[in-house]
C-alpha cells in the first residue's frame, strides 16, 4: 500500500515541560498528514465542505512508541484503507528522519450533510473522488 509523506519538524511551542511533544500534537500530526494526502484529491476538510458535506472523526485510535522532541524533523506518512461502508479511513505512521517509529494511528470519518444529517450512502462526488485516492494507495 502506497504512503503519502509530509515532512514536519517539532516546534517549540509543542514541546511540554518532560522535553517532549505533547500527546495532543500527535493528533495534530494525524490532521497534517490526512489533509496533505486528501487534498490532492480533492478530499481535504475545506474541499469537502466545498462539496456541502462534512467529514467528523468518529474513530481515532493512536499508538505512542517514542516521544518526539523539539526540533526533530518528522515523516507523517499516511494511506487511505477501502471500507464496506460509507466513511473514509486514515492510516498513518509518524517516524522519524531515519525510518523510527515514533506513533501508529487511525482515522474514521463519517460523512453528514452541513446540517449533520448522516450520509448512509457517499454522494457521488466524494465517492469519484475518494475511488481516485484508493486507486493512488493501492498503486493502481
Amino acid at each position: 500500500m502506497r504512503e503519502h509523506e509530509t515532512p514536519l519538524t517539532v516546534r517549540f511551542n509543542e514541546v511540554d515541560s518532560y522535553g517532549v511533544a505533547w500527546h495532543g500534537h500527535y493528533v495534530a500530526w494525524l490532521e497534517v498528514g490526512r489533509n496533505d494526502l486528501a487534498g490532492r484529491f480533492g478530499l481535504d476538510a475545506a474541499q469537502i465542505g466545498e462539496l456541502g458535506y462534512l467529514a467528523p472523526v468518529v474513530d481515532l485510535e493512536l499508538s505512542y512508541r517514542r516521544p518526539a522532541r523539539f526540533n526533530e524533523e518528522l515523516r507523517i506518512m499516511t494511506t487511505a484503507r477501502r471500507t464496506e461502508t460509507a466513511t473514509i479511513e486514515f492510516a498513518t505512521r509518524i517516524l522519524g528522519a531515519d525510518g523510527t517509529l515514533y506513533a501508529r494511528g487511525r482515522t474514521v470519518h463519517a460523512l453528514t450533510d452541513r446540517d449533520g444529517v448522516l450520509q448512509y450512502r457517499l454522494p457521488p462526488a466524494v465517492g469519484e473522488r475518494l475511488e481516485r485516492l484508493l486507486a493512488w494507495t493501492e498503486g493502481a
